[in-house]
């Protein structure tokens, strides 16, 4: 499944890199690309929606809409 997904709390590369790590936690094999401009975060895996999301927010952001 590919998901984008809008993260107005993304500032810098370390935000990435703690939602790319946290993501991977949960699904080793996942595709993960985090736009640092856009504030996006594009994940293609096998996880459902729901626990992507409840990681990404686990890891202290927050997700547009979510």
């Amino acid at each position: 499944m590919s998901l984008k997904l809008q993260v107005p709390d993304i500032a810098c590369d370390a935000c990435a890199t703690k939602i790319t790590e946290s993501i991977h936690t949960m699904e080793p094999d996942a595709q993960v690309n985090v736009d640092v401009n856009s504030k996006t975060v594009t994940v293609d895996s096998a996880a459902s929606e729901e626990s992507i999301k409840q990681v990404i927010v686990a890891a202290g952001y927050k997700i547009e809409g979510y």
